[in-house]
């Protein structure tokens, strides 16, 4: 079988339905568009969203303002005071916290905040830390080290 030889099966192909093409055209003078109103006149019709004088649903909703960036980092948050639970000297990886139930996933960054107490001394590894999360964590002893995958 060649290229040219190709062509559709039967009956997959209609012939196109030639409206408006006069009295002997198969649909009459209508066109198909039925008889008067405004649907049936050149350039008739209403504009979308029109609901026929009803006051519309994009007004019937209230104002939606901002945009949503989609490029934005969504970080999993973890507190100082959660990472009291920890034994002393005990590295707090995201596997570890994983386990424990402090995240649902390693799959997104993680951010620790200053929120809480901490009186053990922990190396805790994640992928940021704010200002406050550092300073306690080192004034109690510990270090942190921020992973390089956010």
């Amino acid at each position: 079988m060649r290229q040219d030889q190709l062509k559709p099966p039967v009956g997959a192909k209609h012939p196109r339905k030639r409206i408006g093409r006069g009295t002997g055209s198969g649909q009459g003078t209508t066109a198909g568009k039925g008889t008067k109103g405004q649907k049936a006149r050149a350039g008739g019709g209403v504009r979308p969203g029109f609901e026929g004088g009803q006051l519309p649903i994009i007004k019937r909703l209230p104002h939606i303002r901002g945009f949503t960036n989609i490029f934005k980092t969504q970080y999993v948050i973890v507190n100082v005071g959660q990472l009291a639970r920890f034994d002393e000297n005990e590295e707090v990886t995201p596997e570890l916290l994983l386990e424990t139930g402090l995240i649902d996933t390693v799959t997104k960054p993680i951010k620790v905040l200053g929120d809480g107490v901490l009186s053990k001394k922990l190396m805790v590894r994640a992928d940021r830390f704010s200002s406050a999360a550092k300073a306690k964590i080192e004034a109690a002893g510990g270090t942190v080290q921020e992973l390089a995958r956010a």
